[in-house]
């Protein structure tokens, strides 16, 4: 039986590259950069290729979850061919200092479209579900996060609160410990880390983990650190960085994408007190807008 990409290409190797030796990154880019060349590749020629080992092209083919290098093959020529028929002259997303705004606005459209893409590929449906029914279910949801990951977890708190949930976003790593340990079974805490290694949202993770509440890992990095104190991971993409956008920005679209997708699901869950809170919090935000003034 032939093997198939989960996910696109490109986003499954960003996802796995920084748990790869060097040699085996490596092999990883040149695959990614040319998928059509590569697919026509033996082992030993794909080796020479990259200026690796044989073992070295073996090992990264297994790392990206293939049995096998013919398996392997066979599911590159056939991303390749799905590339060719599907793609359409585009601009790159690399922006260059001199690139006039126009190019700018167009190169960060596609590099937008993308991640919502690839994010939407890689996301396993089965344990953004169980996270939905355990945020629905909750009597009180934690969410940790700092930096540009904490606003994503704002983001998620004051979406779940709309609809009637009890949902707090912590930036403070001392406030964000000691609620944990206040957390118990019908508690959800969400941890909120592009790296996956963020120490203060790990540990915070950790405790409401030992606490017995259900915890969820909202990350682009599988089998990081967090992901050990998780009993769900929901994977966002691993953003390409440039000078000018560091991953810091252009990961936030992909961890976004992951809330709406889990926000969605909740308020689908808990329809019946999430619309008329909904309409509630609408109505009580209506009333504070400034009115024009008549003339």
């Amino acid at each position: 039986m032939t093997e198939t990409f989960s996910s696109p290409l490109p986003a499954r190797i960003r996802a796995l590259a920084p748990t790869m030796s060097r040699s085996m990154q490596r092999v990883a880019e040149v695959v990614a950069e040319d998928p059509a060349g590569c697919a026509q590749l033996t082992v030993t020629e794909l080796a020479e290729r990259t200026g690796t080992s044989e073992a070295t092209v073996v090992r990264t083919v297994r790392e990206l979850g293939y049995t096998g290098y013919r398996a392997f093959r066979l599911a590159l020529a056939g991303y390749a061919g799905q590339q060719q028929a599907t793609d359409s002259p585009s601009v790159t997303a690399d922006i260059a200092v001199d690139d006039p705004l126009t190019d700018v606005v167009a190169k960060l459209a596609t590099d937008e479209r993308q991640t919502l893409a690839d994010t939407a590929a890689g996301l396993d449906v089965a344990q953004l579900e169980a996270a939905v029914t355990a945020l629905a279910g909750s009597r009180r949801v934690d969410i940790y996060g700092i930096g540009a990951s904490a606003l994503a977890g704002q983001d998620l708190a004051q979406k779940l609160l709309r609809i009637g949930l009890i949902a707090h976003a912590h930036t403070d790593t001392h406030l964000a410990v000691t609620t944990a340990v206040q957390l118990g079974p019908t508690d959800v805490a969400v941890a909120i880390t592009h790296s996956g290694a963020t120490g203060e949202v790990i540990e915070s993770l950790r405790i409401a983990a030992r606490r017995g509440a259900t915890t969820v890992a909202v990350t682009s990095r599988p089998g990081s650190p967090v992901t050990h104190h998780a009993d769900l991971v929901l994977a966002t993409t691993a953003p390409r960085e440039s000078e000018l956008r560091p991953a810091a920005m252009s990961s936030r679209t992909s961890q976004h994408f992951v809330v709406d997708c889990l926000f969605t699901g909740v308020a689908q869950r808990t329809h019946d007190r999430a619309a008329p809170a909904l309409a509630a919090s609408y109505e009580a935000l209506v009333h504070r807008r400034v009115r024009p003034e008549s003339h």
